[in-house]
């Protein structure tokens, strides 16, 4: 076995077996083993063994045999399951845009347009838009520019400038991608290196984070730097605390590459506010780290102090600019949007973008060309971007609509985000940070001293053994805090605040009354 890379898969190790290597017992004896397979689990990519992502992981697996059991008819404490592992809303009923369907439907069956009483009771905003956009490519089903479709990268570009309120920049930069995870595979491709070449590249990413990260770096053989988010004060970091974690690592013979921020926090719920985003943006253009900056919530704000800022703002705001600065002291920045999030909720059309800001034309060239092996994007996601970007505006027939049913969701939203992190803080021996953004509350628990050391008899994380209880004992489908990393004797589980707002105070009592019972089953901590 060898040890893992720092911080990667969470403790996971590797066995590693030569693919010519046959243990010769299996040979003399005549048995079929796996190790004979070209593909096998002994001979495939170590990496992808090690790689973990626990939004996905056995929790699920087991949520999705229960609901094989219930539509069997079996007998079990609850009737459902409540997908609480994942921001996915339309599966836990959020209804779709009406403007965005409309389009993307006209588009798909051109020949609705054809009846002229069909035609009069569809919008004027929805037709022209349809048809701008059918214009703008061959057909819905053909290849489109590796990049994406020109128009909706120009949409991306004067959402920005509309956004941000700073010129508008070039479609060149913007690249159309299947959900944000997509673009950010795209780039560590590009900043991690093999270590065969001799380096030991590795990406400052948060504690708590996002799965995608550590499994990306697993992937692509870097080292994952972590930096730990301070939840007591309400999950925010220093430049101190990057500066450190930086130092360490490179005394350590890391070639830390970037670093990724994820505003607002997934999975905490925490926004940055306006000067920690400016320490960063320093930070990461005097040390040469490509800023990363994850921004899919957006528009997921329930902390009215705490308004949203792009990093892209922050750093012109700070006079760094888009073109690339060949004296290595400009800003290099990513930045990532999707439309499967915000008060969208378009997460099966697989539609998102990312924006280079001060990177090297040469590097855009081969970012590029990893567009083209892919051929391109899905067109329908490319569609559903532009819609995020450009919806009805002021003065055309579906604004008004528009605005109804947006505001409606993200008001429900925040009532819920309110809610939850309210009622977890009245449970005893559960903490919760406030809700400022995002989609997910990540509430501190203690365990008694006895469940604990049971899990640890298991070989289980005790927040994991947690939520595969509250899985089958409520029905609630959650992600153990360890599956995104916590600082070590601390335990936690996300949620996210999508569950129907009038289901939402059982999702509460249900979780109360088995926190309850786990502390009554096995006594004090």
């Amino acid at each position: 076995e060898i040890a893992p890379r720092k911080g990667a898969s969470f403790g996971a190790k590797v066995r590693r077996m030569p693919s010519k290597q046959v243990p010769r017992a299996v040979v003399a004896l005549g048995i079929v083993s796996r190790a004979l397979a070209s593909l096998s689990a002994e001979t495939m990519n170590e990496q992808v063994r090690a790689a973990a992502y626990a939004v996905r992981g056995p929790i699920v697996q087991r949520a999705a045999l229960i609901e094989e059991q219930l539509k069997k008819g079996e007998k079990l404490p609850f009737s459902k399951t409540v997908a609480c592992n994942i921001g996915n809303p339309q599966a836990l009923m959020q209804k779709p845009l009406s403007f965005h369907r409309q389009v993307i439907s006209l588009i798909l069956f051109p020949e609705a347009l054809d009846d002229p009483e069909q035609r009069m009771r569809i919008p004027a905003d929805v037709v022209e838009r349809a048809e701008r956009y059918r214009s703008s490519m061959p057909n819905v089903g053909a290849y489109t520019a590796s990049q994406g479709l020109p128009i909706v990268r120009q949409e991306v570009v004067d959402f920005i400038s509309r956004r941000d309120g700073t010129p508008a920049g070039n479609p060149d930069n913007i690249f159309l991608t299947n959900g944000a995870s997509d673009g950010v595979r795209m780039i560590y491709q590009c900043c991690i290196r093999a270590p065969r070449d001799g380096v030991r590249d590795g990406v400052l990413v948060p504690i708590p984070q996002y799965p995608l990260y550590s499994a990306l770096t697993t992937l692509y053989t870097g080292e994952l730097v972590p930096y730990f988010l301070n939840e007591a004060s309400g999950w925010t970091v220093t430049a101190d605390d990057l500066r450190e974690q930086l130092k360490e690592a490179r005394k350590d013979g890391v070639d830390v590459r970037a670093l990724v921020v994820i505003n607002p926090g997934n999975p905490t719920g925490n926004t940055l506010p306006l000067p920690i985003m400016r320490e960063i943006v320093d930070l990461c253009a005097k040390e040469g780290l490509v800023l990363l900056a994850d921004e899919v919530y957006q528009s997921n704000i329930w902390d009215d102090s705490l308004p949203f800022h792009s990093f892209r703002s922050v750093a012109i705001e700070m006079g760094h600019t888009e073109d690339f600065n060949p004296t290595g002291k400009g800003l290099q920045l990513v930045s990532f949007h999707s439309c499967s999030k915000g008060f969208y909720g378009e997460c099966g059309l697989r539609g998102g973008y990312f924006e280079i800001f001060g990177i090297d034309p040469e590097v855009r060239a081969q970012i590029s060309k990893l567009s083209s092996i892919s051929l391109c994007s899905n067109t329908l996601g490319q569609l559903a971007t532009g819609l995020l970007v450009r919806p009805p505006q002021e003065g055309e027939p579906s604004y008004a609509k528009y605005v109804s049913e947006r505001d409606a969701i993200l008001e429900s939203m925040k009532r819920r985000a309110e809610l939850l992190s309210e009622s977890f803080n009245k449970i005893p021996g559960m903490s919760c940070q406030p809700i400022a953004g995002a989609l997910y509350a990540f509430p501190s628990i203690e365990l008694p001293k006895a469940f604990v050391e049971e899990a640890e008899e298991q070989g289980k994380a005790p927040d994991a053994m947690y939520c595969m209880r509250l899985l089958e004992d409520t029905g609630i489908v959650c992600v153990p805090g360890s599956g995104f990393g916590q600082v070590d004797g601390t335990h936690h589980f996300r949620t996210t605040i999508l569950p129907p707002e009038e289901e939402m105070p059982g999702v509460v009592a249900s979780i109360t009354q088995f926190h309850a019972g786990i502390w009554e089953r096995y006594g004090e901590a």
